[in-house]
């Protein structure tokens, strides 16, 4: 088979997991689009070095580029002066909504390699031996990385619900 047409087979097939990868890490579907376009760039370069099975590496040059974009990038953040009102809910259906969004929030405080940490082991269900792989570390560090967000996350005051 032509090294074009694997390529172009990869990208279909693999394309939407990888891409719940890079917005899980980013939180946004344009930068997550744009991370996983650059990924994907970088391994058909090296597309012959990396088969037969592409998709860790091509993870690890997802992880790999969110790292090196997140130190590069300025937080475009403005203050306002005063918070929204937060708004009654109404119903169950909203409040596990509510609990999600809080959870969601709670994510996006962690340190990137917390949160990729996080990530990589429960949203991509990989091991901890294919994270620290992903990751370029050792599995102890990925030990460490999660029991340090997980704990992040249980003492987060906006997320009462985790225990």
């Amino acid at each position: 088979m032509p090294r074009q047409q694997e390529f172009d087979e990869f990208v279909v097939a693999r394309s939407p997991r990888l891409l719940r990868v890079a917005f899980l890490l980013t939180r946004d579907w344009v930068a997550a689009e744009d991370l996983l376009q650059t990924a994907l760039s970088k391994a058909w370069f090296v597309w012959s070095r990396i088969e037969p099975n592409p998709e860790p590496y091509v993870r690890k040059i997802i992880a790999n580029t969110y790292v090196s974009w997140w130190r590069r990038r300025w937080n475009v953040e403005e203050p306002i002066a005063e918070l929204p009102e937060r708004t009654a809910v109404a119903s169950d259906q909203f409040a596990a909504v509510d609990v999600r969004d809080e959870l969601w929030q709670s994510l996006g405080r962690l340190p990137k390699r917390q949160r990729l940490v996080l990530v990589l082991r429960y949203f991509e269900d990989l091991s901890e031996a294919e994270t620290a792989e992903v990751m370029g570390c050792s599995v102890g560090t990925v030990k460490s990385q999660a029991s340090r967000a997980l704990a992040k996350l249980r003492l987060d005051e906006s997320l009462g619900v985790i225990a």
